[in-house]
């Protein structure tokens, strides 16, 4: 399905009744068709695009081996793991919490690969992914927002000021964090905004997902005009500028 920036904008404004599950994994290698498991599953619960604390996070025991590149980028080890639960044992528990959400997830189709894989295996009868939830792919939505750019979780961060100074290594639940904040950014940041030095005169205003508008007879705001002093101090800064750079873009 192809995913618009219109329908971004519409989710930041008004489609507000779903819940969304913001969703990472770690995994022994790359390609679950080779026999690789999941290790580790992150998940940051939002409704009404706010935070509600109700997470998901397991460590699990893939039953083989990580290969060395993947502990390389995640740092979990296979003696940590060792007495983790396997998939089977929170199979049902995962699949209950995030059963009828909008999956949030960067590179959809490697995670839902291999959750796919991992329901697949227990022969009990889960149906894939898609089949249970709606899935955005926020690494689709970056590369329409911007086309030719590096468009990985750092570089968004980077993008929308966001602080990923904690992710010395991936995490699942960590990145699923960041990436929550990643997305909020490229969907419009909250929704509400709570201007409370106004007032607003209809009560339907007040809604859930609904802007808060400043009434339309409140006083100008007031005007500051630079001084002649300031004026000079800014000619004088950008001469400077002119100077070390041999060309100053606000003097072009």
């Amino acid at each position: 399905m192809k995913i618009t920036l219109s329908k971004y904008q519409n989710q930041a404004a008004g489609d507000m009744d779903h819940r969304q599950i913001v969703l990472d994994t770690e995994t022994t290698g790359i390609d679950p068709k080779l026999g690789h498991r999941i290790i580790e599953i992150g998940c940051v619960e939002l409704i009404n695009r706010r935070f509600t604390g109700n997470n998901f996070h397991v460590y699990i025991n893939p039953e083989r081996d990580i290969e060395d590149e993947a502990i390389d980028v995640h740092g979990i080890t296979n003696q940590f793991l060792r007495d983790k639960p396997k998939f089977h044992h929170i199979a049902q528990e995962f699949f209950d919490y995030i059963q009828g959400a909008e999956l949030v997830i960067h590179n959809a189709a490697f995670d839902v690969g291999f959750m796919d894989s991992e329901f697949q295996r227990l022969r009990t009868g889960y149906p894939k992914t898609a089949q249970f939830c709606q899935v955005l792919d926020t690494l689709k939505m970056a590369r329409e927002l911007h086309p030719g750019q590096k468009n990985n979780l750092d570089a968004l961060c980077r993008r929308y000021n966001i602080d990923n100074g904690k992710r010395t290594m991936h995490g699942a639940l960590l990145d699923s964090e960041i990436l929550s904040d990643v997305y909020l950014a490229m969907t419009g940041g909250q929704v509400s905004l709570n201007l409370n030095t106004q007032t607003v005169g209809e009560e339907n205003a007040q809604k859930q997902g609904e802007i808060i508008r400043l009434n339309s007879d409140r006083a100008p705001l007031n005007i500051v005009y630079a001084t002649a002093d300031e004026n000079q101090a800014h000619i004088e800064r950008l001469a400077l500028v002119e100077k070390k750079s041999s060309q100053c873009l606000w003097l072009v």
